[in-house]
């Protein structure tokens, strides 16, 4: 038998030695080869030598992971503890008092209905950015399909409100005199609302698992092309056409207040640049993150480890930043509206959280400022 010598060894060699770096890595590193072992005899390469231009590194995210694991958590806690007290204080404020009496109003209780419902989500979203998910496939479904139906329900309510809003300042004959009804229409477009947002839900009640690394996500390795798909039609659907929507209905309710003159207007123009400004604020950075991942999906991901890693970053970010619009809304649309004031100070008086001093002396306060027009000032405040 021919004695083998060290040079016939140093090919195989390496091939081993590689195998058991790669399978000792604490950073688990993967190594993909394009051609065989056999090819370096094609490519010139002699035997025994290794190209190492023809492995590529899995981009690691270390980083990443270690920022989600104290950002998210943090700042989940804070949108949870703000958005729980500011929603239930509306709830509460509206059927305690059965304030029930616009289409606004409706539409605010829906609101606040569905932010709640998410904020009670963001527990399990902060267990999420832990190492492993253990909660089960159940809570994994739910937790991506509420936070869908939340979106689109509160995408289309506030789109709700904001033609309601059109037709109250730049129709305000018209509207009034469809009073009585436009409260029955908006209990039934409500529901219909509710049950739209159900339905463009349904993917991640579809798709949602438990991957095999116990992660929880809405899709599949090997669906990159449907969840292309899916993601820009809810894109589309849920913020696209809203935006523009809204968009129309304030920038022709701006139109009109800028050309009123028997009313204080001042304010009734800072609402609406503050509508507009948390909605730009909250929603846009988020959902263009998320169009720059969906092509980087779409276009078979990108090689550069550093913008694999920011684009992560910006995900996060602008994640957390759309996820507070859940407790701002509380603020923006009902606790800046002069009844709404009112009403949430004899609730917490009644409850026992402010006396009856106290409770004169801001009623007092607010109406010293409340000008001859009020009735202006609470159609805008979006709280008639």
């Amino acid at each position: 038998m021919p004695s083998v010598t060290r040079a016939q060894l140093t090919g195989p060699v390496v091939l081993i030695w590689i195998w058991v770096k790669t399978c000792m890595s604490e950073d688990n590193m993967t190594w993909a080869t394009e051609t065989s072992y056999e090819s370096d005899y094609s490519t010139g390469t002699e035997p025994g030598e290794f190209d190492y231009d023809r492995f590529e590194m899995q981009c690691l995210k270390a980083s990443n992971r270690y920022f989600r694991s104290w950002f998210m958590p943090a700042i989940y806690s804070v949108i949870c503890v703000v958005g729980l007290v500011g929603n239930l204080l509306v709830m509460l404020t509206y059927v305690y008092f059965k304030q029930l009496k616009t289409m606004t109003d409706v539409y605010l209780l829906n609101l606040a209905a569905a932010d709640l419902l998410f904020v009670l989500t963001l527990p399990f979203w902060a267990a999420n950015c832990l190492d492993k998910w253990v909660l089960g496939l159940f809570l994994c479904k739910a937790m991506y399909s509420i936070y869908k139906i939340s979106f689109f329900s509160g995408m289309l309510l506030l789109t709700c409100i904001s033609v309601d809003r059109y037709f109250a300042i730049t129709r305000a004959i018209k509207a009034h005199s469809c009073r009585s009804q436009a409260v029955y229409f908006s209990k039934v477009s409500s529901v219909a609302l509710w049950a739209l947002a159900l339905l463009f839900s349904v993917p991640e009640m579809t798709y949602t698992h438990v991957s095999e690394n116990q992660t929880c996500t809405p899709f599949t390795g090997d669906s990159s092309h449907l969840r292309v798909g899916i993601q820009v039609g809810q894109m589309v659907a849920g913020f696209s056409l809203p935006a523009v929507v809204m968009g129309f209905c304030y920038c022709a309710i701006m139109q009109t207040l800028m050309q009123a003159r028997n009313f204080e207007k001042n304010k009734a123009i800072k609402v609406i640049f503050a509508v507009v400004a948390v909605f730009l604020l909250c929603q846009v950075p988020y959902n263009l993150a998320m169009l720059v991942t969906t092509l980087n999906i779409a276009y078979g991901g990108s090689k550069d480890c550093s913008f694999e890693k920011g684009l992560q970053y910006a995900v996060d970010i602008t994640q957390s930043l759309a996820f507070m619009r859940c407790c701002i809304n509380p603020f923006l649309y009902a606790f800046i509206g002069v009844k709404f004031r009112h009403n949430l100070l004899r609730l917490l008086k009644d409850l026992g959280c402010v006396s009856q001093p106290c409770l004169s002396h801001y009623t007092s306060y607010f109406k010293n400022r409340a000008s001859v027009t009020t009735d202006m000032e609470t159609t805008t405040s979006f709280s008639p």
